[in-house]
């Protein structure tokens, strides 16, 4: 929900004036505006909702991943829910009195906090169940983070629409529908999770990859931090979310100004549209931001799968250097005004954005072992908070400097696009010289001696037969609780993608 909590921005601008925006005095001071009841938020200042998330995101993950590891990720998914959901309730209450503070601590840092231990506890779960493909059990982890919006989204715009009256845009009671909602939804998921016993493997394993077996020895994450390998690996991670945050955040922008009026068949710039047409190319820029997220999610499960079989380091150096294509090429096909190839090249890069996200736990795992790679991980999204701030601000940054240099709208993107290609060729060599951890980091496996870590009992350990495992019979409601939203999701983004190809000429 981090990644489509954009769609608030817009009616939390008119929470004060209803059908219009009352902006504050030109003189009125930073504070005064946070504190304000009688004046709008402007987006920059909601703006600041979405880098709290990540900053807060990564902060939480780094210091509360050794507890997840010594608690169990039942406890870290309780947390989750209760952060998550109760920084909502704060928002709301935010919002309510319209205080801007509010609405800051309670979405950014309380619900940020929640988002760093809500994703970080699945992966470290689903790696233990599945060390010979831990690439595909961190892509089906992450691929959920990634899902979110496209359920999220448009179902707080559903609810802002049915609560918005003449009094309220509807912003605030649909947070506390929300809150409920993922409450629910995250305890179900945190009480249901098992982990195995240490030294479990599956039923007739076969490993796909020639590794050493990772789950009998493991780097402490006290010392992983000491190795070249970790911090190699923070930058693949840094580079490759600041290129892809970079281009989320522009996407709907990006597309107007650069084909403007050709998106609805006509040879206008963007500067030169009237209203009605500015609502139709928004209208297509919003099923292109759709579609990318789609596509998001696509790669965080493909790629991560794929390297399985062809092993992290290799489908790394494919991100960055089919990144480092696909981003010099866009200018070109902004000039030439091949929309359909431009949309699908964008489409490429947000597959590999996922894919670098979702692949990154596992390169973990092949590194350090399985045994704490839930702390590790936490400590690298560090590299995702640093990111969070650093693509937006050399995107937007560019952006502007080109327009006030007098650059076309629709050139302005492309210094940006050249500066991103040159980031994911540093990751390609920061790549190519991640090497196998010195054996002498490695330690002896501890035994578990206490359940507070959520383990499975015998019977379940052992039976991995579908007809006799005791799980069986919730598979199935377990399986529908998470399709049919997310098919929910996916069938409206295609609704909303279709637009774009109807409005191509």
């Amino acid at each position: 929900m981090a990644y489509g909590f954009s769609v608030f921005w817009l009616p939390l601008t008119k929470a004060i004036g209803m059908d219009h925006s009352i902006a504050p005095p030109a003189e009125i001071s930073f504070w005064s505006k946070i504190f304000t009841t009688e004046y709008d938020w402007d987006k920059a200042l909601l703006g600041w909702v979405y880098t709290l998330f990540f900053v807060f995101l990564g902060g939480s993950a780094a210091c509360f991943g050794r507890w997840l590891e010594e608690v169990g990720p039942r406890a870290a998914g309780c947390a989750a829910a209760c952060c998550w959901s109760g920084g909502l309730l704060v928002a709301a209450l935010g919002v309510y009195l319209h205080q801007l503070w509010l609405l800051w601590l309670g979405a950014g840092v309380i619900g940020g906090v929640g988002l760093g231990l809500g994703y970080i506890s699945p992966v470290s779960t689903l790696i233990k169940w599945f060390p010979d493909r831990r690439g595909m059990a961190t892509g089906l982890a992450i691929m959920g983070f990634g899902g979110g919006a496209m359920i999220g989204s448009p179902l707080a715009d559903r609810l802002m629409r049915y609560f918005a009256n003449v009094n309220s845009v509807g912003v605030w009671e649909t947070f506390v529908v929300l809150a409920v909602i993922y409450f629910a939804y995250m305890m179900l998921g945190a009480f249901a999770y098992r982990i195995p016993p240490d030294g479990w493997q599956p039923a007739s394993r076969q490993s796909l990859l020639d590794s050493k077996d990772a789950t009998q020895h493991y780097v402490h994450v006290d010392d992983a931090w000491k190795t070249r390998q970790f911090w190699l690996l923070w930058l693949l991670l840094c580079l490759n979310v600041s290129a892809g945050i970079g281009v989320l955040g522009m996407a709907s922008p990006l597309l107007q100004e650069i084909f403007g009026g050709r998106l609805i068949g006509t040879s206008s710039e963007f500067d030169q549209l009237n209203p009605e047409e500015l609502k139709q190319v928004a209208s297509i820029a919003a099923g292109f931001t759709g579609l990318l997220s789609l596509f998001n999610i696509i790669g965080r499960f493909f790629w991560a799968s794929l390297s399985d079989y062809l092993g992290r380091k290799t489908t790394y150096a494919l991100f960055f250097l089919a990144g480092c294509a696909a981003y010099g090429i866009i200018p070109l096909l902004g000039q030439i005004g091949n929309i359909a190839l431009f949309v699908a090249v964008f489409c490429l890069i947000l597959t590999m954005y996922g894919g670098g996200f979702a692949s990154i736990p596992a390169y973990l795992s092949d590194q350090f072992g399985t045994q704490m790679v839930g702390a590790i991980h936490g400590r690298l999204l560090t590299a995702w908070s640093v990111a969070g701030v650093f693509g937006p601000v050399i995107v937007n940054y560019i952006n502007a400097y080109q327009i006030q240099q007098g650059v076309p709208t629709s050139r302005a993107y492309d210094q940006t696009m050249y500066v991103l290609a040159g980031l994911l060729a540093i990751g390609f060599i920061c790549n190519l010289l991640v090497h196998p951890v010195e054996q002498g980091w490695f330690r002896q496996p501890k035994k578990s001696t206490s359940d507070a870590r959520n383990l499975c009992d015998s019977s379940e350990t052992i039976n991995r037969h579908p007809s006799s495992s005791p799980m069986n019979a919730w598979l199935v409601p377990f399986w529908l609780l998470v399709l049919l939203p997310l098919a929910w999701g996916v069938w409206v983004t295609i609704n909303q993608a279709a637009v774009l190809f109807v409005g191509v000429r």
